[in-house]
């Protein structure tokens, strides 16, 4: 079998594995990055780049050039609770530079990082190619077993990263079992132009005890509809109209736009579940990202901690990835650093989610608001800003990248220049 070698290999080209690749070739290691799609162009993916993320971006020199890229950028997000307009995010009130929120298709944002990786001769990117097992040799992991365009070979590396998703085959291959948390609840996707006039961002409008997403894409919105888990079939058996009148009573500002969804084909199920493994890691692999913990998409943080896990990741492993394999203790680190931070969002989120699923949890505030209530809100927005802008949109342990990894290794391109060394050995196995 056809075997490739490298100093780490990662299997799943999402934000995590995106961002860990490039940022190791930086750095001057080879690194190969495994991508099972020919494309990145999958649709209802997280598309929110936090200002965390937005940090890191420039903290590697590439700030300026993702910006220049179509996007819309937010300062604010408001909600719309029982015709009450609320505004309870506002990333102004974080340090500038970064301090908004960018909207932007999350396959522009691989794009631009596998058009960045692809500038160090050590970032190789596969796509079309899945990894369909770990290589064991003794007690360790070895690197994994691949299918591509050319049929099976090995990749073989002294570390193997699983980034592969929320139900990541090399996590399974490799014998991690990740604990599950029940979610009460599951997300509709769709599509839906905007309606004139255009109203303010909005990331939600609930009334009726329902509660629909709208996220802006620049001349439509990328729309989610909350519904009680595994309620899908009991919902289409009512037919599109009801679907469309029960998405006109959470949002009445939607009702000239919902004849947009004309079939069920328009919409896409999203089971929410929330996971984490309680191990990340064992000798010679290590999980990041989904693959380690599936976040819901309450506050929508899936990609800002997968981008935090890659750099965190990415500081621990780059100078021993250079001298070969990696010790226990530096996997451990990793985990122990990135799992606080993910055992608190997730805590967050399922309250949030034992909230939403209880009769009448979303209508919390009277219809209309009387004028004490509505004083009582506008002293708390303030508080409440400050807070969430924090805690959504930096985390609750943002990553830096460390300051030998911020410029390309200046032997870079020398280092790397052997490339990946494809030996066309047949292996028996």
């Amino acid at each position: 079998m056809e075997a490739v070698e490298t100093s780490c290999v990662i299997a799943g080209g999402g934000p995590a594995g995106m961002m860990l690749g490039l940022i190791l070739a930086r750095a001057g290691l080879d690194v190969v990055v495994l991508e099972k799609h020919k494309d990145f162009f999958r649709d209802f993916r997280g598309d929110t780049i936090h200002p965390s993320t937005i940090s890191i971006l420039g903290e590697l020199g590439l700030r300026e050039r993702f910006l220049a890229l179509p996007h819309t950028s937010i300062r604010t997000l408001d909600a719309v609770i029982n015709g009450s307009r609320l505004h309870p995010i506002d990333f102004g009130r974080l340090s500038p530079p970064d301090d908004f929120l960018v909207l932007a298709p999350q396959w522009d944002f691989l794009n631009f990082l596998a058009a960045e990786g692809a500038t160090y001769p050590g970032f190789h990117l596969m796509m079309e190619t899945e990894a369909l097992d770990v290589i064991v040799e003794g007690a360790g992991i070895r690197g994994v077993v691949v299918r591509g365009p050319d049929g099976e070979r090995e990749v073989r590396a002294p570390l193997t990263v699983a980034a592969d998703g929320r139900d990541s085959r090399i996590r399974s291959a490799a014998g991690l079992r990740p604990r599950r948390f029940g979610v009460g609840i599951d997300v509709l996707w769709f599509h839906l132009p905007k309606p004139e006039p255009e109203p303010p961002s909005t990331l939600a409008y609930i009334d009726h005890g329902a509660m629909v997403i709208t996220i802006d894409r620049g001349d439509y919105y990328q729309a989610g509809m909350i519904i009680p888990k595994g309620g899908f079939d009991d919902l289409k058996a009512g037919g599109i109209e009801a679907f469309r009148a029960h998405l006109v009573a959470a949002a009445p500002v939607l009702d000239s736009v919902a004849d947009a969804v004309t079939s069920w084909d328009d919409v896409k199920l999203l089971s929410v579940q929330i996971n984490r493994l309680e191990r990340w890691y064992r000798t010679g692999l290590l999980a990041i990202g989904d693959a380690a913990h599936a976040m819901s998409p309450a506050f929508g943080v899936g990609v800002n901690y997968a981008v935090q896990d890659a750099v965190a990741a990415a500081n621990a492993l780059a100078a021993p990835l250079r001298s070969g394999a990696v010790d226990l203790r530096v996997l451990d680190a990793i985990q122990e650093r990135r799992l606080p931070p993910v055992r608190r969002m997730q805590k967050l989120q399922l309250a949030a989610h034992e909230r939403i699923a209880r009769p009448g949890g979303l209508s919390f505030l009277p219809n209309p608001m009387p004028r004490a209530v509505h004083l009582a809100v506008g002293a708390a927005t303030p508080v409440i800003q400050r807070v969430t802008a924090r805690m959504i949109g930096r985390g609750f342990l943002p990553e830096s990248v460390a300051p030998e990894l911020r410029e390309p290794a200046a032997g870079a391109a020398a280092g790397a220049a052997a490339g990946i060394r494809r030996e066309a050995s047949e292996r028996s196995r």
